[in-house]
């Protein structure tokens, strides 16, 4: 049974159709990308599965029960956790603090104790930066830490929407590194990313997303060999 999976949603923003019958499905263990231009739905699929957008009309099922009709606080304690685009950390807050965020919904013990420190092995320099404030950290780091707190959750399923955004070529590479070792650790991925060369090299599977519909799918080698796919997302003449 896949973990999620999306039958002919639309949503909209206002009277704006931004998804026009998406259906996907993921597969426990996978990671799965979401590529498109500006503007294709990317991150308004990731909106609408969260709960902060409400679709219209079709279902959304996490491991085989609706949650189209749940609040977003609801949809992250049934197992679904998102780290938004931009980061979003608490600025004022400290490291620490935007990582406790992430817990909120769970009580202080040995398992919590023990995804602190996955997150600090995953990420050593959140450990050194721990009593700093969120919003004197670097770009990169403020990703690591966005992504950190949605760990602090324990998701089935981790939603990732633009991680290497805004970042020096040398740190998308550790970001994407991250998150395969997040993948090979047991959570599940839903990826939204522009940069598709990264997003297919380290994914299973894709979907191209177009003026809010998919257009592609299938397997991350399929749709890196895809002329469509080189010429359009890979940069290729």
């Amino acid at each position: 049974m896949a973990i999620l999976e999306l039958r002919d949603v639309h949503a909209y923003y206002g009277n704006i159709h931004a998804l026009k019958g998406i259906s996907l499905t993921v597969e426990p263990g996978e990671i799965v990308t979401l590529i498109g231009s500006n503007g294709a739905g990317k991150s308004t699929t990731l909106k609408t599965i969260s709960g902060l957008l409400r679709p219209r009309h079709g279902e959304i099922l996490f491991e085989g029960e609706r949650i189209d009709g749940l609040r977003a606080d609801e949809v992250v304690g049934r197992g679904v956790s998102q780290s938004p685009e931009g980061r979003r950390v608490f600025p004022r807050m400290t490291v620490q603090e935007n990582l406790e965020m992430g817990a909120f919904q769970r009580h202080k013990g040995p398992e919590l104790d023990a995804d602190f420190e996955r997150v600090f092995t995953l990420f050593p320099r959140l450990l050194e930066r721990r009593s700093q404030k969120a919003g004197t950290l670097s770009g990169g780091e403020q990703q690591m830490l966005a992504i950190g707190r949605a760990l602090m959750a324990r998701p089935k399923l981790l939603l990732l929407d633009e991680p290497s955004m805004g970042l020096a070529p040398i740190l998308v590479e550790q970001i994407f590194a991250i998150i395969g070792e997040i993948n090979g650790q047991g959570t599940t991925v839903l990826l939204v990313e522009q940069n598709a060369l990264q997003a297919l090299s380290v994914a299973h599977r894709g979907y191209v997303l177009q003026t809010g519909s998919i257009v592609l799918a299938g397997s991350a080698s399929t749709l890196r060999e895809d002329p469509t796919v080189r010429k359009a997302y890979l940069g290729e003449s």
